[in-house]
């Protein structure tokens, strides 16, 4: 049975600041596109569907390295761009394989929807701009840290030392 009086640990987050900022964010991109309007898009289909028209039909595989993605949540994001009409997939050239490639409503904004992410690379400049650290170089930094001792490594250190875990 759970202790009423125990404190909940998720009420503590570094990071959840920072993931309400990029859906804050996120949303402002999507009342972008409803204000044009291109109904259905979600900010998070762009990239791919942007990949797909400069490089052409992909394999989900394909497309998930491409993007940098595991297949299996590639395989998600293009089954919901499939329902919303962005993508179909097609029988590739030796008839085993499934490419998926543009529909004609995503080949109808693909020029749009370029323009919006220039825009927001150019706003995220901007912002960056006025940061005295910019968060490009706190990723950078992070990543070297993490080159020097993994996520992994440093949460298992942690748990090694909370009995709670033990």
């Amino acid at each position: 049975m759970a202790d009423p009086h125990a404190p909940d640990p998720t009420q503590e987050s570094l990071w959840r600041p920072l993931r309400l900022l990029q859906a804050s964010m996120d949303a402002d991109i999507a009342r972008i596109y409803s204000e044009q309007p291109i109904d259905g898009l979600k900010p998070s289909f762009v990239m791919e569907l942007l990949r797909l028209h400069t490089c052409g039909p992909m394999t989900i595989a394909e497309l998930a390295e491409s993007v940098e993605r595991t297949h299996s949540a590639l395989s998600q994001k293009v089954a919901a761009m499939r329902t919303a009409g962005w993508v179909r997939t097609v029988v590739g050239e030796d008839a085993r394989t499934r490419k998926v490639t543009l529909t004609d409503k995503a080949r109808h904004v693909v020029d749009r929807l370029a323009a919006e992410w220039r825009a927001t690379e150019a706003a995220l400049a901007d912002l960056e701009a006025e940061m005295p650290y910019p968060l490009s170089q706190v990723v950078t930094d992070i990543e070297r840290a993490l080159e020097r001792k993994s996520f992994h490594d440093r949460i298992a250190e942690k748990l090694a030392a909370d009995p709670a875990w033990g």
